[in-house]
């Protein structure tokens, strides 16, 4: 009879055991979900909307690492169970109302982002194209980030809320395409650093760096600087 008992405690604590590790797993992985989703604006059931760019040089199409950086975003909300929406900038109007929006490439591709740049924005512009060293070089708080297209590019990464909606808006404002898909991956692989750097995680702007692209493509990103509060602010 004790053999039994011993036995039947055994297994009870063995039970037990395994259940209040499972828990303890499961709560570190809701724990990380959640920090995961603060930082980007995203709720598990939620809804997302990508809005996205075009080339350039064929306004009907999108370039390849567009394309890959909306398939990056779209996993990522994947991972919360959210309701994908994709439109065109050339198309969409209006709020984004309670879908976290995620807003790809520069005012050049994507009028959106020109809309958002210009309410939102003050603090950054972008020069115009042209065949000097300085052909769409960033501004920001009186530095100037230059355009090299197979060598060094910028990304600038800003979330924030428009009044009138009650989800943020996440822009990524690349010098290129392989900018834009950079930004979203250094975000993913940076996360929990930079949301214990930016002041809030509510609000923030984030200047991302892509060099030795001829070696790494998007793979060679890193922050540049927080530019939070010069973005923000009217120059």
């Amino acid at each position: 009879m004790s053999v039994i008992v011993n036995i039947a405690i055994g297994l009870a604590t063995s039970v037990i055991s395994g259940v209040l590790v499972w828990l303890w797993e499961r709560g570190k992985r809701l724990r990380a979900l959640n920090r995961r989703g603060r930082f980007f604006g995203l709720a598990p059931g939620g809804t997302c909307l990508i809005v996205m760019n075009n080339a350039h040089d064929a306004p009907t199409r999108a370039a390849q690492e567009d394309v890959l950086a909306m398939l990056d975003v779209a996993a990522l909300a994947g991972e919360f169970g959210c309701e994908v929406t994709v439109e065109s900038s050339g198309g969409f109007r209006g709020s984004n109302g309670d879908r976290t929006e995620f807003c790809v490439g520069g005012p050049g591709s994507n009028a959106r982002t020109a809309g958002h740049m210009a309410a939102y924005l003050p603090g950054f512009r972008i020069l115009p194209w042209n065949s000097g060293p300085d052909s769409i070089a960033f501004r920001i708080g009186g530095r100037t980030y230059r355009y090299d297209k197979a060598h060094q590019q910028y990304a600038l990464v800003a979330k924030f809320r428009p009044a009138e909606a009650a989800a943020p808006v996440i822009l990524i404002c690349g010098q290129g395409p392989v900018a834009n898909r950079a930004a979203i991956h250094f975000l993913k692989r940076a996360h929990r650093e930079l949301a214990a750097a930016v002041p809030s995680q509510d609000r923030y702007c984030l200047l991302v760096r892509v060099a030795n692209i001829e070696t790494y493509g998007h793979l060679g990103s890193a922050l540049e600087r927080d530019v939070t509060e010069a973005v923000f602010s009217a120059a």
